[in-house]
């Protein structure tokens, strides 16, 4: 399984790419980028990242569905509260198995055909939604919303990590989250105007957006070396990289990393439990534990009727949500690559930790006696 963009490499001595006048790159020096030099922002690498990142908003809008269409689910089909509190938790068990297939289906089909296969799931599941009438039938296309979501949360960011060149790459991948963000934030806000069923609707548009985009996308040049096909794999790089750029050099990295892929043995999940890993074994699982035990996927699916209960209005809330996230993400999106993880991880989780007191004060003693005790200094 490909799980990391190539960052490191040395030139292939043979030539890869022949015209009728000699090798690209040699013949012709002053026609083409040195392939030493930062490759572009090509209008096809662009057009490239923006259809994948369809996929990361409709995580996004998975994400965010629930909340906002919470009192009208319940309304209109008379759930209990148990019963819609399985309707949202089991968007996360479609995501845990879709997660766990993905990637040996990116490698089977390739990556555009994984990202086109997760939303013919993300497509039966907004539909099902939609025309839903009994509880089993919604939970089945949340379920099925998850399992494409799951797919897209490893296809998205791999695609994008090996379609950019090595000087836009952290740029690019970021776009991944930042579209996240914007997927559940639009649901929040559309989601306090419109019926539940129009707002499940409105979630099949990028899903259909991405199908039709990939016809005019690439496959990923890696994958297409990986499975030995060499000229398709030279054919797609060029075009991402622009017909006046050498690519030489960056299809021989690619080149030589996948065939030391081939020559490495299979690797087991047993091979991770090892004391040489141990240290980062635990630091990496143990951030992405303790993020999830947090809540953070409870707050989002039920933003709105925590702020009721809190004593706001369920739109003011998610209005609020939308003003704070949106700016916050974008920020991190700009500071990650000039700060590091590390900087950033510490404050932000210290704020996390005072929202969440905040949270579960508010929760707990409600508006009215909270103002009381800040005002007056007593209790109502």
């Amino acid at each position: 399984m490909e799980r990391e963009s190539i960052e490191h490499g040395q030139s292939s001595s043979s030539p890869l790419l022949v015209n009728p006048h000699g090798v690209i790159g040699s013949s012709a020096p002053d026609q083409r980028q040195a392939s030493s030099s930062p490759s572009p922002a090509t209008p096809l690498l662009v057009l490239s990242t923006l259809v994948a990142v369809s996929g990361s908003y409709v995580f996004g809008s998975a994400v965010g569905f629930s909340s906002p269409a919470q009192s009208g689910i319940m309304d209109d089909l008379g759930l209990s509260l148990a019963e819609y509190s399985v309707f949202g938790s089991i968007l996360t068990i479609g995501a845990m198995i879709g997660a766990v297939m993905s990637g040996k289906i990116a490698d089977l089909i390739g990556r555009r055909g994984a990202m086109g296969f997760s939303q013919i799931f993300c497509i039966m599941g907004w539909f099902a939604i939609l025309f839903s009438k009994v509880s089993w039938l919604l939970d089945l296309g949340r379920l099925s919303l998850g399992y494409g979501i799951g797919l897209l949360s490893y296809v998205v960011p791999i695609y994008i990590a090996e379609i950019t060149p090595k000087n836009l790459r952290g740029a690019f991948t970021t776009v991944n989250q930042l579209m996240i963000c914007c997927g559940v934030s639009v649901m929040y806000l559309v989601g306090t105007m419109i019926s539940w069923r129009t707002l499940a609707l409105i979630g099949t548009i990028p899903c259909l957006l991405e199908l039709l985009g990939l016809f005019l996308i690439p496959e990923s040049p890696r994958w297409l070396a990986k499975m030995g096909r060499k000229e398709d794999c030279e054919s797609a790089l060029q075009r991402l990289r622009g017909m006046n750029v050498d690519i030489t050099k960056e299809a021989a990295e690619i080149r030589e990393y996948t065939e030391v892929l081939k020559l490495l043995s299979d690797s087991r999940i047993l091979d991770l439990f090892q004391r040489a890993y141990a240290h980062s074994l635990i630091v990496g699982v143990g951030l992405m534990v303790l993020q999830q035990l947090g809540g953070v996927n409870a707050i989002a699916y039920y933003a709105s009727a925590i702020f009721v209960s809190a004593g706001f209005s369920g739109s003011v809330g998610a209005t609020a949500m939308v003003i704070v996230q949106v700016p916050m993400t974008m920020l991190g999106v700009l500071l990650m690559d000039k700060l590091g993880r590390r900087p950033l991880l510490m404050p932000t989780k210290s704020a996390a930790v005072t929202g969440y007191s905040v949270k579960k004060h508010f929760s707990y003693f409600g508006v009215r006696e909270l103002n009381s005790l800040l005002w007056h200094g007593r209790w109502p």
